[in-house]
């Protein structure tokens, strides 16, 4: 873990305390599945572990401790995945989304367990194994004082965003929208990370921070009555918003993993993972491949 991201997280735990996991239930051992894991390439079994990235916490999927362990839903997930792989999962933590996905296009690290948000303009170079729904909205400050209820609600205000996210490129969009409309201008802040950005928003740099819902209840849980969500139940510029866990475009790991979540689906494990982490409310009934590319049905 670099620097800037080790005083990201000093920085997080001075504002709003640590990112605590919550209570360590127990989760159903995986058996290994010898035929899933015989699908493996020889130079991942070689090696015995696959190594998956991530862009800092982004809680309550993926939370980075200062000890630079990770823990979450998703750390979770990809553990019980190992476990049906046999293999181990070693996580690495680069700055950026950006990061994350040019490394796994370079081949420098086999998935990314996310979940990062599935567009068909990302599948041209990646293939996303989804399995949860997201939603986008808004994290306030308490009472919410500049009045944000919808995406429409945005020009004249100072929006913080993760960089290269399906957020970021929505919240520019409205920019150039409420400019054309001779509306006050839409300042976009870009940031690194999800506790930077939030960071943002508790130190009153910006007005909101607008990202995935999940992520932002979580962090307003943990502000003691700071923040508050806004512009729920509102497309906010988004459809059927898919995230999941990447691989490469075309690699064995897309089958594999899909299969592997299908096992979880199926044997309860998954459904023990969401719950644990408050994560009900995203649940998808079943994993799929690429279903932001999917007609739907």
């Amino acid at each position: 873990m670099n620097a800037k991201i080790l005083i990201r997280t000093a920085l997080l735990a001075a504002l709003v305390g640590p990112l605590p996991a919550l209570a360590q239930d127990a989760l159903p051992e995986q058996k290994v599945d010898e035929a899933l894991r015989a699908k493996l390439p020889k130079e991942i079994l070689d090696a015995g572990e696959l190594v998956s990235v991530n862009s800092g916490s982004f809680p309550p999927y993926e939370i980075v401790g200062d000890d630079r362990t990770l823990t979450g839903a998703s750390a979770d997930l990809s553990d019980a995945l190992g476990q049906l792989l046999g293999l181990r999962i070693r996580h690495e933590t680069v700055s950026g989304l950006a990061a994350v996905l040019s490394g796994i296009k370079a081949g420098r690290y086999q998935m990314a367990s996310g979940p990062i948000g599935d567009f068909p303009e990302r599948e041209q170079a990646n293939d996303f194994v989804d399995f949860v729904q997201e939603f986008v909205v808004f994290a306030v400050q308490s009472g919410n004082p500049t009045g944000i209820k919808s995406l429409d609600d945005t020009c004249g205000q100072k929006i913080a965003v993760m960089a290269a996210g399906s957020a970021e490129r929505v919240i520019k969009a409205q920019a150039e929208a409420c400019e054309k409309a001779g509306k006050p201008a839409l300042e976009v802040q870009s940031y690194p990370d999800q506790p930077t950005a939030i960071l943002a928003v508790r130190s009153k740099r910006a007005d909101a921070f607008f990202s995935s819902q999940a992520p932002l209840t979580y962090f307003i849980q943990q502000s003691k009555g700071q923040l508050e969500l806004a512009g729920t139940g509102q497309a906010n510029g988004f459809h059927n918003l898919y995230q999941g866990t990447v691989v490469p475009k075309g690699s064995v790991l897309g089958e594999v993993m899909l299969a592997g979540y299908k096992t979880l689906f199926d044997n309860g494990t998954y459904a023990a993972v969401m719950k644990k982490w408050g994560l009900e409310g995203n649940m998808l009934n079943a994993p799929g491949l690429n279903l932001a590319g999917t007609p739907a049905q």
